[in-house]
C-alpha cells in the first residue's frame, strides 16, 4: 500500500530528474490538493495509505508537472494577496512581486474615495480584484484584449463577490480605437507585456509552453505597452493622478525617462523582495 510519504518521496526523485524546481514542495502541494488539506498537515498523515484514486490522480497530476506544466494551471487556482483565484491557461499565473504593486496603491488609496481606477491588462483578475475588494469606496474598470482572459476576470470577481463594481472592456490599449468611454481617471494601473522578443526563449518552459504569450510579450523590445500607456495616461489621467507599472529586471529607467516624455513627474521607484526594481509611480501635475 501506497503511504503519503512513500507517494511524496517517489514524486519529488521524479519532479527532480525533470528538472522541476523545488521537486519536494512541487510533490507536497500537489498531494495535498487532491487530499484537500494543508501542506503541512501532509507531515501528521506520513503514515497514511492512498486509496486507489487518489494515487490514479496523483500521478496524472505528478506526469504533468514533469512535462513542466504550471502547478496553478493544474490544480485551476492560485492565492493573490490572500485572495483566492481560477486559473487556466487564457491568462497568467499571478506573482508575488504585482502584490507589492497592489500594496502600494492600497496605501496610497485607503483613505480616499470616489476615485476611477482604470487597469490595463487584467489577465486574471488579479490586481482588479484585489483593489475593489480592499479600496470598498473605488470604482474599478479594466481591459484586456482577450474575451477569454476577461471571461476568467469576470468568474473571479464574482467568486470574490465584487463583480458589481468592476467594469470590464474588451479592448486594445495599442489600437488607435481604444476607449473606455471614462474621460479621466484618478489612476492607471498595468502590469503590461514587459518581455522582449529575444528574450522569450530564455525563459522557463513552464512559462514559453504554457503561459499565453500574448500576455508575456509585446513582440518588440519590451517597452511598447509603456509608451503607448505613458502617452494615454498623459491624456486621461485628472490633475494630481498617478500611474503605477509594473516592469521587467532592468527597465526602469528606459520605463522613467518615457514617463518623463510623456509630462508625468514626481517618479518613484519601490523594489521587490528581491531588491529588483519592480514598481515605478508617477504623477500628472
Amino acid at each position: 500500500m501506497l503511504t503519503v510519504l512513500d507517494a511524496i518521496k517517489l514524486s519529488t526523485e521524479y519532479l527532480e530528474k525533470k528538472g522541476v524546481e523545488s521537486p519536494r514542495i512541487n510533490s507536497e502541494l500537489l498531494l495535498a490538493y487532491i487530499l484537500k488539506c494543508k501542506r503541512l498537515d501532509l507531515y501528521l498523515s506520513f503514515d497514511r495509505p492512498l486509496q486507489d484514486d487518489e494515487i490514479s490522480l496523483y500521478r496524472d497530476y505528478i506526469s504533468r508537472r514533469g512535462k513542466r506544466e504550471p502547478l496553478q494551471y493544474i490544480t485551476g487556482e492560485v492565492e493573490f494577496y490572500g485572495i483566492r483565484l481560477m486559473v487556466n491557461r487564457n491568462v497568467l499565473v499571478p506573482r508575488q512581486e504585482t502584490e507589492i504593486l497592489v500594496e502600494h496603491i492600497i496605501n496610497d488609496y485607503k483613505d480616499r474615495e470616489g476615485i476611477n481606477i482604470l487597469e490595463i491588462g487584467t489577465g486574471s483578475g488579479n490586481i482588479a480584484i484585489a483593489l475593489a475588494m480592499n479600496l470598498p469606496r473605488a470604482s474599478v474598470t479594466t481591459v484586456d484584449i482577450s474575451l477569454e482572459a476577461l471571461n476568467v476576470a469576470k468568474n473571479n470577481a464574482g467568486y470574490n463577490h465584487v463583480e458589481d463594481r468592476i467594469s470590464f472592456i474588451q479592448g486594445d490599449i495599442l489600437s488607435a480605437e481604444f476607449n473606455t468611454g471614462i474621460i479621466n481617471y484618478d489612476l492607471i494601473v498595468s502590469n503590461p507585456p514587459y518581455v522582449s522578443c529575444g528574450e522569450m526563449p530564455l525563459l522557463q518552459r513552464e512559462i514559453t509552453e504554457y503561459e499565453p504569450e500574448i500576455a508575456l510579450s509585446d513582440y518588440s523590445d519590451g517597452l511598447s505597452f509603456y509608451r503607448t500607456i505613458s502617452e494615454f495616461a498623459g491624456h486621461k489621467l485628472v490633475k494630481g493622478g498617478r500611474i503605477y507599472f509594473e516592469a521587467g529586471i532592468g527597465q526602469y529607467k528606459k520605463v522613467q525617462e518615457i514617463l518623463k516624455e510623456n509630462g508625468l513627474q514626481n517618479i518613484k521607484i519601490e523594489m521587490d523582495y528581491l531588491n529588483i526594481e519592480r514598481v515605478i509611480i508617477a504623477e500628472k501635475k
